[in-house]
């Protein structure tokens, strides 16, 4: 293994590093993968990350068998013709390259191919007081999976949830299952070069959104506290670096490992965001990231009261010259701005004609509603979500 690449087991096996890549048929024979099965989304495969890995796995001697018949936000419809697909084709295997689609998209893959009924028994609201615990969750016996991600924000690579959308409710379910963590894990930072600036500063603020979120969930869970500060000050050390310039590979591995930690910290929770951004996103069909990046200061300021030490203990760790709520504030604003994020929810062709609805699919969102800094009902989430269309910040407390 080359020197620049960095080995670490936290919570699976994390390869990190330029060249990282060249791992991959090396982890397919000790995982015993003889008939993977490649999930991407479809504009991957004209890309440079999709000719590299392919390159890889012919010179690993693996057939090279592809599913990518994925919307931007998969579905469960996506996931049964992926089931299809895997099982006529006789994979043991999945290998899953690109961002939080392609992942969510193999993890769904694998769990309804081994159980036809695991897209509902394992959905967020079923398991709850099913499976107190990882250790409850029945044994299934699922694929292995090898995660390659080709952006820096989900973090769904090492998560143990998929999100994938009901098209006929028009909202997202979140399915967990501890196997659905991936196998292995290979953050090669040559593997998001190619990003546009756009999805670099998109997924970047979802990386930072998920680490802030967890930060500020009431949760007591010390570990993911710690990771989430660390990681945002590596986001706000690396992200506009790769946004600058995307061959930047020092900055995009910086940000490959924020996105990654990210999804450890949320261990302890998300937050309104989330709880706003997921229904947003499956009943207008924006980008995930795009949503969290610019709901991100309106639910800051609606959990001012209650976050405001945490916050200015943050804002002094990142040593911002003002260390308190409203400096921390104005840094995600100037960072949204430098990043080209829209301000509202308006300029992206949002209007508050469903506010009554978004606000109580948020609230029903107890993925993340649960863990928002402080309990918010419907009409303080509807009225989170109007402020966002119109870009109102209200008043920041001394």
């Amino acid at each position: 293994m080359s020197p620049a690449v960095h080995y670490w087991n936290y919570p699976t096996e994390i390869f990190c590093g330029a060249d990282a890549l060249d791992l991959l048929g090396q982890r397919c024979r000790l995982l015993n993968m003889g008939r993977p099965l490649l999930v991407t989304d479809p504009g991957m495969l004209t890309l440079e990350p999709f000719n590299l890995l392919v390159a890889q796995l012919h010179r690993a001697g693996l057939p090279v068998a592809v599913f990518s018949e994925l919307g931007a936000n998969p579905s469960l419809e996506d996931v049964q013709r992926g089931v299809v697909a895997f099982q006529s084709g006789e994979h043991d295997s999945l290998i899953a390259l690109g961002g939080g689609s392609a992942m969510d998209a193999a993890k769904g893959i694998a769990l309804a191919a081994c159980d036809p009924e695991g897209l509902e028994r394992f959905e967020w609201s079923q398991i709850i007081e099913r499976y107190p615990s990882l250790s409850d969750f029945p044994a299934l016996g699922l694929p292995p999976l090898i995660a390659l991600p080709t952006t820096a924000g989900t973090g769904s690579e090492l998560g143990r949830e998929a999100v994938l959308t009901d098209t006929r409710l028009h909202v997202k379910r979140v399915i967990s299952h501890p196997q659905l963590l991936p196998a292995c894990v290979i953050l090669d930072p040559q593997l998001t070069r190619s990003l546009p600036p756009a999805l670099t500063a998109a997924t970047g603020m979802d990386a930072l959104t998920h680490h802030l979120e967890a930060f500020c969930s009431p949760l007591y869970h010390p570990m993911s506290s710690g990771i989430a500060v660390e990681g945002i000050r590596l986001v706000s050390q690396h992200l506009r670096q790769a946004y600058a310039n995307g061959q930047d590979l020092v900055a995009r591995e910086g940000m490959l490992v924020a996105s990654a930690m990210a999804a450890v910290a949320f261990q302890k929770g998300l937050g309104g965001v989330h709880a706003l951004a997921h229904p947003l996103g499956a009943r207008y069909h924006k980008h995930h990231g795009l949503l969290n990046a610019i709901l991100l200061p309106y639910v800051l300021v609606a959990n001012q009261p209650v976050i405001n030490a945490d916050i200015a203990r943050l804002a002094r760790y990142l040593e911002l010259p003002q260390p308190d709520f409203r400096g921390f504030l104005d840094w995600v604003l100037a960072l949204r701005a430098e990043l080209g994020i829209p301000h509202s929810l308006g300029e992206i062709g949002l209007d508050t004609a469903d506010a009554d609805w978004v606000g109580a699919q948020a609230v029903a969102d107890i993925s993340s509603s649960e863990t928002n800094a402080q309990p918010l009902n419907a009409e303080q989430y509807r009225t989170i979500f109007c402020n966002a269309v119109h870009g109102v910040l209200p008043g920041v407390r001394p």
